[in-house]
């Protein structure tokens, strides 16, 4: 039977190959846009969805994240160029990782918290399926605001409108 590493690696290599094709469209020159008021800019979502993989990594080595202690400092990309790099630099950690970790360890709790105030407690296991939730959650907000840059998207788990030749599949 598959470990839930296992598991977890294949699934890394599947999602990796339609993250790496969405960030390789971000446009250098458009990392302000936001679609609303209250939206990230394209540059920081784009730049958080490259550092996910990195979430991975920390829910199997760590048993949490302090904010207070270690606030986020985003690595600078510009561009898809720069982002598929820093994103292929994080899946690769993330995938010897996995292949060093060992499913005993997945029961273990986890906690994100901002000092005294704890933000998340949950086991590793779904620590580590939440960062893989998080990547398809923000490669889909990316994929928005690609479309109203009038980007064409490319496929994920089948093709898209713009593969098919826009009948609106």
């Amino acid at each position: 039977m598959i470990t839930f590493m296992e598991s977890f690696l294949k699934e890394l290599e599947r999602e990796s190959i339609t993250t790496r094709k969405m960030l390789a469209l971000v446009p250098a020159d458009k990392g302000d846009f936001k679609p609303h008021e209250k939206s990230m800019k394209l540059k920081d979502l784009a730049i958080h969805i490259a550092d996910l993989p990195g979430w991975i990594a920390m829910g199997i080595n760590t048993d949490g994240l302090d904010f207070a202690t270690a606030p986020y400092n985003p690595t600078n990309c510009d561009g898809g160029e720069q982002l598929v790099a820093y994103y292929d630099k994080n899946a690769a950690d993330a995938k010897q990782q996995l292949q060093a970790a060992n499913d005993s360890i997945l029961d273990e709790i986890w906690t994100l918290r901002n000092g005294d105030m704890v933000l998340a407690q949950q086991n590793r296991l779904e620590t580590i399926r939440h960062a893989y939730c998080q990547i398809v959650h923000h490669r889909a907000q990316l994929g928005v605001y690609l479309r109203l840059l009038n980007i064409p998207i490319p496929g994920t788990y089948g093709p898209s409108a713009d593969d098919q030749g826009n009948i609106g599949l």
